[in-house]
This record gives structure tokens, C-alpha cells and sequence, in this order.
């Protein structure tokens, strides 16, 4: 294996069976990797009760500033029914030009061409002004508690800075140039629950049904929008996920409703704020005909934003370079452990095409593999440019 090739990095990746929560060899093949050279590695494990212990890799060329930090994750989410796959999803088989694989995609690909790339640049330009530091967990498809957030307490506890961080999660939506990600929306989950009173269909005044209370508590929850959106946000959204009543009999008025939602906002709330105003509207629109109660669920994704500024634009550069292509600057999709690394220093995100990840046959272009290191190696060559 070649570990300045993306490609037979990332083929050697997603050989290793690294299932969230299990390392699968894929940390100890970056170790030796980095350490090979130069990198200073270690490999803290994290633990907490009710969850799964995690190992993690950090590792750190060089003593200057500045210093980039190259983040992901290593461990995958599972592969479902391998009968179902094309080529078996460890096996790493790349077939008309094609990498197979669970991971390729998320993201095991976008650490292969970042680390090769960072791996070409110590080795063409030992004497580099500053510091390359990378972070990678296993524990990002997981519950996310004994991964990044850790490691970045116990880097920080250590005395690392980090001046900028690239993180290698698939942004781009058609093609390899579509996107870079400078921010994220947050998320927020609650449960809504009305009270009503049991009873015969046949006798209703004698009941009390809460589905009509929560019809109209719903309703009150989405009458209005949230929130018009800002700069570089759309509009926060809520969605219903759940309605029950958890009745099988048809002729009973049941005693309880309940309902679940998520919503994903943006950045002129936060989990406190946004709790207050929907408490608000149900409180609005129950006045004193409807009894009930909501719970929200603790969350660490939060909204934020690096504001583009001159190493969003470098980004954009070499990826306009290589592809010809001018991505544009977004926001949108699911949470990332970029919401952890957003407290240390400026973070965006860039790397495949997600089209394919979480799926069966999860794959990628080898051609595009080897563009991506291109852009990554572009990035460095121009951050410690001076």
C-alpha cells in the first residue's frame, strides 16, 4: 500500500470492519501510517456510563503555528443485508474504476485523500512553515459522547491550539465542487403529550379525547413559520414525527395522546430560546381547554457559522482550481462533529459526493478520490504558503 495514494489508503480503510463502536484495525493502520512519517500518535479511549468505550487517533506533525487540524471519523454505520451488496462491503474491491465499500463514501475516502495529501506535503516540504494536527474518532455514527468532543477537551488539557480545521464529511450533492459546508443547523427533539380522559365512543360526554387537543396543538405549533431565515440559513423548521395513542380498540375514546418533532434551526436560536417560544405557541393555543405537557431532550448540536473569511476562500480556490467549479458556501443537512470542533477554532467542511453513503453498494469514483487529494493538497500547499 501506498499511504500517499488515496486511493489504496482509502482501499486499505474499508477493509477494516470498523462498525461503530468497534475500531476494526482502522486506527491502528492510520497510526502506523503517520507514524511512518514523522507524526507524533496517540490513541486516548474514552469512556462514559451506558455507552460504549471509544478509541480515538491523535496525532501532530511539526511545533509552529499555524497549525491545521484535519479531522473525521473512522468508524461506519452497519452494512445491512450483505447479500444485498454488489461486491461485499469490506472487501474494498474497485471494479471499473470504482472503489466498493462501507465508508467509502462517510468517510473513510475523504481521510484517505486528506491524510495522503497531508502525508505528500511532509515528505515534498519536510521544512513546512507551522503544524499539521489530525483528529479522527470512532464514534461518530455513534452516540457521539466519547468521540470528538473528548479528544478535543484532552487536546485542549494538553495545551493544542489549532488555528483552522478542515473536516472530510461528504458536502457535495450532484458532484465533486458542488459545496462547502460553513456551518450547521441545530436540532432540537421534544415530546408533547395532552391528557384526556378514557371512555365509551358511544357516551362522549362522558370522555374527554385528546387527539382533538393535540390536533389543535400541532396546528398551533405550525401555524406560523419560525423564523424567515438569515444570510446563510434557511428558514428553521419543525416537523411531527409521532402521533399515537396506543389504541387498538375503535370503540374507545383514548386517555392520553402523544406526540414527538424535531426541529433543526438555525442560528438566531438556541436550545433555551427556542424552547421558551414553543412553549409559548402551546401554551397559546391550548388556552384553558387543553391539558398538556412537553419535554425536550438535552442536545449538543447547536447552530453556528464560520463566517467566510480568507481560509473559506482558499478552500474555494483550489477547489474551483482542480474542478472548475466555484462551491458554493451552505449550511444545510444533518448535524456533524463539526458543531464540537466550532468551539476550538474556524471549521469547514468539505469532501465527496454523499450520494451513496449510508446506503447498499455505498461506492466512489476512483477518479474522484484522486481529485479530492488534489484539492486537499492545493489547500495545504497554499495554508503554509505564508
Amino acid at each position: 500500500m501506498n499511504p500517499r495514494s488515496a486511493v489504496d489508503l482509502a482501499q486499505a480503510l474499508i477493509r477494516c470492519p470498523s462498525v461503530t463502536p468497534a475500531e476494526g484495525g482502522a486506527l491502528a493502520l492510520l497510526a502506523r501510517v503517520l507514524e511512518a512519517a514523522g507524526f507524533a500518535v496517540e490513541r486516548p479511549v474514552f469512556s462514559a456510563p451506558g455507552t460504549p468505550d471509544v478509541e480515538n487517533l491523535y496525532a501532530r506533525i511539526g511545533t509552529g503555528a499555524p497549525v491545521l487540524l484535519l479531522a473525521g471519523h473512522t468508524d461506519v454505520v452497519p452494512p445491512g443485508d450483505e447479500g444485498r451488496w454488489t461486491h461485499p462491503p469490506f472487501s474494498g474491491e474497485i471494479v471499473d474504476g470504482v472503489l466498493w465499500g462501507r465508508g467509502a463514501v462517510d468517510m473513510k475516502g475523504g481521510i484517505a485523500a486528506m491524510l495522503a495529501a497531508a502525508l505528500d506535503l511532509v515528505a515534498t516540504r519536510p521544512d513546512f512553515p507551522g503544524s499539521i494536527a489530525v483528529l479522527i474518532t470512532g464514534d461518530e455514527e455513534g452516540p457521539a459522547i466519547n468521540g470528538t468532543v473528548k479528544l478535543l477537551e484532552w487536546a485542549k488539557a494538553r495545551g493544542e491550539r489549532f488555528d483552522a480545521c478542515i473536516l472530510g464529511e461528504p458536502t457535495n450533492p450532484e458532484r465533486l465542487g458542488d459545496m462547502i459546508k460553513i456551518g450547521r443547523r441545530g436540532s432540537l427533539s421534544g415530546t408533547l403529550v395532552v391528557h384526556g380522559k378514557q371512555g365509551h365512543v358511544a357516551y362522549p360526554h362522558l370522555a374527554d379525547n385528546p387527539i382533538e387537543g393535540m390536533v389543535r396543538l400541532l396546528a398551533g405549533l405550525k401555524a406560523t413559520l419560525l423564523d424567515a431565515g438569515t444570510v446563510h440559513f434557511a428558514a428553521s423548521n419543525l416537523e411531527v414525527t409521532t402521533v399515537d395513542v396506543g389504541n387498538p380498540a375503535t370503540n374507545v375514546i383514548p386517555g392520553e395522546a402523544r406526540a414527538a418533532f424535531n426541529i433543526r434551526f438555525n442560528d438566531l436560536w438556541t436550545p433555551a430560546t427556542l424552547e421558551t417560544e414553543i412553549r409559548r405557541r402551546l401554551e397559546a393555543a391550548a388556552g384553558n381547554a387543553v391539558r398538556w405537557e412537553a419535554s425536550f431532550e438535552n442536545t449538543n448540536a447547536v447552530a453556528f457559522l464560520t463566517e467566510p473569511n480568507a481560509f473559506v476562500r482558499r478552500v474555494q480556490d483550489a477547489v474551483e482550481a482542480e474542478t472548475g467549479i466555484r462551491p458554493a458556501l451552505s449550511t444545510t443537512g444533518g448535524t456533524s462533529d463539526a458543531r464540537f470542533i466550532k468551539d476550538y477554532c474556524p471549521v469547514l467542511e468539505f469532501g465527496l459526493v454523499g450520494q451513496t453513503m449510508h446506503q447498499v453498494d455505498e461506492r466512489v469514483p476512483v477518479a474522484e478520490l484522486e481529485r479530492l487529494q488534489a484539492i486537499y493538497g492545493r489547500v495545504l500547499e497554499a495554508y503554509f504558503a505564508g
